[in-house]
């Protein structure tokens, strides 16, 4: 139920709907729980297909061409918007539409909100693009201007306050979440389990490893490329050890070849599914080797709120404190792969995340603590 005669506005710039990918789900499941609370909009692009928005109001009226991101006229689209829909408030969604949310600030009594996923510029940087530094300038610029600013995880919000010369007072942390407000049942657990051994014909006794991601992405590729070249051979050398490592993702670039020279090394490639939580609730431990990118790590959170074991680096593991996750995640800090490979054999695998996890990373309590901070 609505608390308030509110109405936010929220300006997505691709496609979120369905929600497949973590970042479609951020924003898709932040709006969904948000839309319990005030009345949300959200204004994205044509090739968003209208189901399952769970009480948003969409209005896909964005080009899906390139042009999008600089066409002047969607200042005069989304002007009518706003005033015929009483919008009190603007999301901007990453600060790409910086410029529109400028000029609507300007021009309209809406509050300016900018929703960082992560530092975007730094993000880039890591990824060896030479125009990161114009977008840093960019993005500053983007929450500058803007009347309040809400951050992923708290060191892109301390990163911020001190490199964009932000008041702090004028930021939050809104993480990204996870649906249920508590792990699921074992039996559930085992159901999954059985599943992914049937299907795949994997032995009962055999270890259950998991990696997922958006595999053309380069900081999940770099990950793939560490877990195939220099992690599985450990795993493959140590005696009596049973076990299969599943990679389930999207987009694998044609150098893998679908990871056919690896079928004989335990390695078993599902490609997408279409539904993913059988993978994180009948797995055993999560592996995540990625070094780069910014922002949370969306699939660390979702594994460890399927009740599921990780093994990550340090910065795969970024925005999620130990304090929370008890013994169901151990952070390896360096770049030695054996030592890394090693360490699933020390975790624990039958502990239950507690219920500080959920108090933190439930998408009702995100959204309520989001809305508590809207600026006035």
């Amino acid at each position: 139920m609505q608390e308030n005669n509110q109405h936010i506005a929220a300006l997505v710039s691709y496609p979120v709907y369905p929600a497949k990918m973590g970042g479609q789900k951020g924003i898709a499941f932040f709006y969904r729980y948000l839309s319990k609370l005030v009345s949300v909009t959200v204004i994205s692009t044509r090739n968003n297909i209208k189901e399952d928005v769970d009480g948003v109001s969409l209005l896909p009226v964005i080009s899906n061409s390139a042009s999008r991101y600089y066409n002047p006229f969607l200042f005069f689209t989304l002007k009518r918007i706003m005033k015929e829909r009483s919008i009190s408030h603007l999301i901007l969604e990453h600060p790409y539409y910086g410029w529109l949310g400028m000029m609507l600030r300007l021009f309209t009594r809406t509050t300016l909100i900018v929703h960082s996923h992560n530092i975007e510029s730094l993000r880039f940087k890591s990824m060896g693009k030479w125009w990161w530094g114009i977008l840093w300038n960019y993005e500053k610029l983007t929450h500058r201007i803007a009347h309040f600013s809400f951050f992923i995880q708290d060191d892109d919000r301390e990163y911020a306050i001190k490199n964009f010369k932000l008041d702090p007072n004028k930021c939050t942390t809104i993480t990204y979440g996870f649906e249920l407000n508590g792990a699921p049942a074992q039996a559930d657990k085992d159901i999954a389990r059985q599943a992914i051994l049937n299907q795949y014909s994997i032995n009962a006794d055999s270890l259950i490893l998991l990696f997922n991601g958006t595999l053309d992405y380069q900081p999940n590729t770099d990950a793939l490329d560490i877990l195939l070249e220099q992690i599985n051979p450990v795993w493959m050398a140590i005696p009596g050890f049973k076990y299969s490592l599943i990679i389930c993702g999207n987009k694998l670039p044609e150098r893998y070849a679908g990871l056919a020279a690896y079928r004989d090394k335990n390695i078993i490639y599902a490609g997408f599914v279409d539904d993913i939580t059988t993978y994180f609730k009948g797995a055993d431990i999560f592996i995540n080797p990625v070094m780069d990118g910014g922002g949370i790590k969306t699939k660390v959170v979702e594994a460890l709120g399927y009740n599921l074991s990780v093994l990550s680096t340090r910065n795969g593991a970024i925005g999620i404190t130990q304090e929370i996750t008890g013994d169901k995640m151990k952070i390896h800090d360096s770049e030695n792969w054996e030592d890394f490979a090693k360490q699933v054999l020390t975790m624990k695998k039958g502990s239950t995340i507690p219920p500080a996890f959920f108090d933190h990373f439930y998408w009702g309590h995100i959204a309520e603590k989001a809305v508590k901070h809207l600026p006035i």
